[in-house]
């Protein structure tokens, strides 16, 4: 059991009056600072409280220039001059910082990393990237790093954006640096250059085996080898790597099959990838090879089990279009208006869309023109609703 001496009552009041004194001298510190501080300072926070951006920011720029001492106000108000678009303000705001001769020099370098910031939203990317380049040796490093590869991928320098990005293994994943080397063989293959494409297109697996874009420029290549049996295999690969991608190498599927003149085996390996994974775009493929091979009666049925099975505005217009085939003369008329009734809606429904930020586009991109993400497309084209009960 603890003892308690009388005498430690003393000690009560004493702390107590020690707490006093401390919060006494905090307060007058506080009114001391705050009558440093210009009126206009006072007035941008109450045209803030009252919801009026526009005011509040001419008030705080009004007291940027009674005292040039408020350097976290300088900061705070470029970048919001920047997240306004305004970045030519943003630039007058952090180039006047770099500039003073008594600022502290870590206060220079985050003046400097948001001037490069500044010009990257401006679209200045040379005077961006020699900024963030002078800032690689910094305390500012990674960030500085992460903004080159920014920049770099902005300026499709594949090559630069490979180097940085190996400096950032906690931030560039291997799927994104195989996707640079995958873009530097598609660049490769446009200048005929296909030795130095496979040799991309090696690294990009190394790099991350499933990597579905390198089996599928892989295949291209191999068919322009006019090899369309190790095209099909290279293709075929995608199932193990990611197989709502498939979608993506049907049609190609489709013509290697008929250049080795096996229509058959085509048609059943397309059957079986639109049974385990159903896409519009599979169904396309194989209802065009089951028009050529079996007739418009068993390409009609093909798309109207599809359509039980995934019932989908998409589909119920494909459905139309292989009704047509087999309609006698004097329902045409009436299947054609109501497929064009249709079409209205299927036109603006059939769309790519990224998972990350939700931009829908008509063509599939391997990076998202919004956001930026590395696969963030989905290969399948989706449509804003369905006809599921």
């Amino acid at each position: 059991m603890i003892e308690f001496e009388y005498w430690q009552l003393l000690l009560f009041p004493l702390f107590f009056g020690l707490g006093w004194a401390a919060a006494r001298i905090d307060i007058r510190h506080l009114v001391k600072e705050s009558r440093t501080l210009p009126r206009s300072y006072f007035q941008g926070l109450n045209f803030l409280l009252n919801e009026q951006p526009d005011r509040a920011i001419e008030a705080f720029v009004e007291a940027v220039k009674i005292d040039p001492q408020t350097i976290e106000l300088h900061f705070a108000l470029g970048s919001l001059f920047r997240r306004r678009g305004e970045t030519e303000r943003a630039i007058r705001m952090h180039q006047n910082l770099i500039e003073r001769e008594d600022l502290k020099q870590d206060l220079k370098l985050q003046a400097l990393a948001e001037l490069g910031q500044d010009y990257l939203k401006a679209g200045l990317l040379d005077r961006a990237e020699e900024i963030f380049d002078k800032l690689r040796d910094s305390p500012l490093a990674e960030e500085a790093k992460r903004n080159l590869l920014e920049i770099y991928q902005l300026e499709k320098d594949w090559g630069k954006a490979i180097t940085i990005a190996s400096e950032l293994p906690d931030y560039a994943s291997h799927k994104e640096i195989a996707e640079y080397h995958c873009e530097l063989a598609a660049a490769e293959l446009i200048r005929s250059r296909r030795d130095l494409a496979v040799s991309h297109l090696q690294t990009a697996l190394e790099r991350n085996r499933k990597c579905v874009r390198a089996s599928l420029l892989q295949g291209d290549i191999l068919l322009q080898q006019d090899q369309p049996l190790a095209a099909i295999e290279s293709w075929q690969r995608i199932e193990q790597q990611d197989p709502t991608y498939l979608a993506l190498v049907a049609q190609r599927l489709l013509d290697a099959f008929r250049k080795l003149d096996r229509r058959e085996r085509g048609l059943q390996l397309l059957r079986g990838y639109l049974e385990h994974y159903p896409s519009l775009d599979l169904l396309d493929v194989v209802f065009q090879l089951v028009l050529e091979s079996d007739g418009p009666d068993a390409a009609y049925k093909l798309v109207r089990d599809e359509l039980k099975r995934n019932p989908t505005l998409l589909g119920f217009d494909k459905l139309l279009e292989a009704r047509l085939l087999i309609a006698p003369p004097e329902s045409r008329p009436d299947l054609d208006l109501a497929k064009g009734i249709v079409q209205v809606y299927t036109r603006r429904l059939a769309r790519y869309r990224c998972d990350n930020c939700g931009f829908k586009a008509r063509q599939f991109y391997w990076r998202c023109p919004a956001c930026g993400g590395w696969e963030t497309y989905s290969p399948k084209r989706t449509e804003e609703f369905d006809l599921t009960p």
